[in-house]
């Protein structure tokens, strides 16, 4: 697979691409979003576990850089938890949209023909963009993800709520409790959606266990080209 970075309108993103890409083909689009501290190479790496010639994928990178210390920088869709504001994550949510709204221009991906995945602080993410385009996304995953508050989530809900959507959570996470997961499972459940939920004997991570489960689970929600006929 080869990978190209773009500057895009707001945010700077990663793209990866089958090694025989055929532009004149219509892929399917796997958006994939970033935690906290991380950058858009993060998951990047997920793309041939996911499937190396089926799908086209496109990685945001988060538009707040911190020091990590040791000379270290990450990037970030908000402050850590605690310290943000709802001006960070307003921002974050209008620049985000902006790139969901690019890179499916870019791919020319019509209604229905894209994911969303997020991890942590990007699985928030995912909630928080995810949910209000039912027409766009034909699931979402997150991935040990952050929750935000309910009412947020509620004022964007769709009248149709049977969007798939994939949860995963470690028992052992030391930064998002399990609770946060099992927050979001009844939440989504209460509000009339049917959550595929797991736990698995990991930390703050995407074990492959995770990736044993959620793969074909992707491409059951999305198919991949090479089985698209």
């Amino acid at each position: 697979m080869r990978t190209e970075k773009h500057q895009g309108k707001g945010l700077e993103y990663l793209t990866v691409l089958p090694d025989d890409y055929d532009e004149n083909r219509r892929y399917p689009l796997v958006i994939m979003v970033h935690g906290f501290g991380a950058n858009m190479e993060d998951l990047a790496g997920l793309a041939p576990a996911i499937n190396g010639r089926g799908y086209v994928y496109a990685c945001p990178n988060a538009p707040i850089a911190f020091d990590l210390g040791m000379g270290h920088a990450g990037y970030g869709w908000a402050s850590p938890k605690g310290e943000s504001t709802p001006e960070e994550y307003a921002t974050a949510e209008d620049l985000l949209s902006e790139f969901l709204n690019e890179v499916t221009q870019q791919f020319f991906v019509g209604a229905g023909n894209a994911l969303l995945l997020g991890f942590s602080q990007g699985g928030g993410m995912t909630y928080r963009c995810g949910l209000a385009r039912p027409d766009t996304f034909a699931g979402l995953v997150a991935l040990s993800a952050t929750l935000p508050e309910k009412n947020i989530l509620e004022e964007r809900l769709p009248t149709d709520r049977t969007q798939p959507i994939f949860i995963a959570h470690g028992l052992s996470d030391p930064l998002i409790p399990t609770e946060t997961a099992q927050e979001a499972k009844a939440f989504l459940e209460g509000a009339g959606y049917s959550p595929e939920y797991h736990e698995y004997a990991m930390a703050h991570e995407i074990s492959g266990e995770v990736l044993r489960d959620v793969v074909p689970w992707i491409a059951q929600v999305l198919p991949p080209l090479d089985n698209m006929t």
